[in-house]
């Protein structure tokens, strides 16, 4: 087996241009330790939608329980995880823990649940798709800003490879083999999840971390919540037992498949597991779908976020008024319920040109992109609504929804 990825994974100059290429030029500071990926890994550090994760869903809804698996802890075990097989084969781990870090930014509120809305929303209102992997390039690209060292809120504006590992990244496509493209596209001209591999070998690596972290993770905060029982496990333990293992569980799971990854990847075969690995990939998510994702359990939390969801997008989407939504908005503060008016004002004014603002101040000074303008047509201003209820976390939206509900 070739391990040795590194020889032609960055040797290609031309290619390590345009995986480091930013659309602007990122200010510079003097001795300053990081490489490019080290500097988009901090960035995404102390971002606002990092920060975020760990109030929201990764499967499992449970605001009171401290041992569920949010989607902050999900990033940290791919993250750990792509940076082990990353360092193992010769790859540049430092992409891999970037394009880790910021994977899942662009997740809705109450997990898979809440992406289905408001997939759903964005079709029936813009005629558009809406998908994480989508969002979260949109998130890094468009919607988080970080201070810079003058005092300057700004864009992530991360390099190229981070940002296609960030859309690229989808784990629910079923393959084995993961090779790179070979050149850069548009990125914003992926129309699906899964369309087309990442541009790096180290964006293929997060793309199968994602799956090996999430299989053991979910049967245990199951068991925790009483979705599943230990003897609905006999299988599985059966299973186990056939790779030499006397239970299933996370760290068996990552432990057998990050070894067979290892051992079977190669330079001309891709990023790949061994056929009896990726049987027993296929069992245990056949076993989650069977016992977990499909459980009439989950039915009234659906019903809950959907309710939520569809409660805080009617509130805001009937404030639209033109080049006046700003000062409509300003108007119904006092009149609504709770936060959500206020909040949304607050933020929505951060994209908006400054001369449809009139007396709306900002704490601080902003050179963002202003993708909504003056808000000339209601097609923006939806898109608009949508940004921010996509950014939400679990906890905020049940605020938000209940400012709505109280008199």
């Amino acid at each position: 087996m070739n391990k040795k990825f590194s020889d032609v994974a960055m040797v290609d100059n031309n290619k390590w241009k345009k995986a480091i290429h930013r659309e602007r030029e990122l200010y510079s500071r003097e001795n300053d330790m990081r490489s490019d990926f080290g500097r988009d890994y901090t960035r995404i550090l102390h971002s606002l939608a990092y920060r975020r994760l760990k109030h929201k869903t990764q499967v499992f809804f449970n605001t009171r329980n401290d041992h569920i698996c949010t989607r902050m802890e999900h990033v940290a075990h791919v993250e750990s995880i792509s940076y082990t097989i990353a360092k193992e084969l010769g790859l540049n781990f430092e992409l891999t823990k970037a394009i880790a870090i910021g994977h899942d930014l662009g997740h809705a509120p109450f997990g898979h649940k809440g992406e289905q809305i408001i997939k759903k929303l964005t079709k029936e209102h813009l005629n558009d798709s809406f998908w994480h992997e989508k969002n979260g390039l949109r998130v890094v690209d468009k919607l988080d800003l970080l201070q810079d060292n003058k005092g300057n809120f700004a864009n992530l504006n991360l390099t190229y490879a981070v940002r296609d590992g960030i859309v690229c990244h989808c784990g629910e496509v079923d393959e084995n083999a993961i090779i790179p493209r070979s050149d850069t596209i548009d990125l914003n001209q992926i129309e699906n999840p899964g369309e087309v591999q990442p541009f790096t070998w180290e964006g293929c690596i997060v793309k199968i971390s994602d799956k090996i972290a999430y299989l053991g993770r979910d049967i245990e905060d199951a068991l925790l919540l009483n979705i599943i029982k230990q003897k609905d496990l006999r299988d599985l333990y059966a299973l186990g037992k056939i790779h030499g293992q006397q239970t299933v569980n996370t760290s068996v799971i990552i432990h057998e498949l990050m070894n067979d990854l290892v051992e079977n990847s190669s330079i001309d075969k891709g990023i790949c597991f061994s056929e009896d690995k990726l049987n027993f990939i296929n069992q245990i998510k056949k076993f989650n779908y069977d016992k977990i994702y499909n459980s009439k359990k989950l039915d009234y939390y659906k019903g809950y976020a959907e309710l939520i969801i569809n409660s805080i997008f009617e509130e805001l989407i009937k404030y639209y008024d033109g080049e006046n939504t700003i000062i409509n908005l300003d108007k119904n503060l006092n009149e609504s319920q709770g936060i959500l008016i206020k909040e949304f004002k607050n933020w929505i004014i951060k994209y908006c040109d400054e001369d449809i603002l009139q007396d709306c101040s900002l704490e601080g000074s902003y050179n963002n992109e202003k993708i909504y303008g003056k808000l000339d047509t209601k097609y923006i201003y939806t898109e608009a609504v949508i940004d921010f209820i996509s950014g939400m976390t679990d906890s905020y939206a049940i605020k938000c929804f209940e400012g709505l509900i109280t008199f």
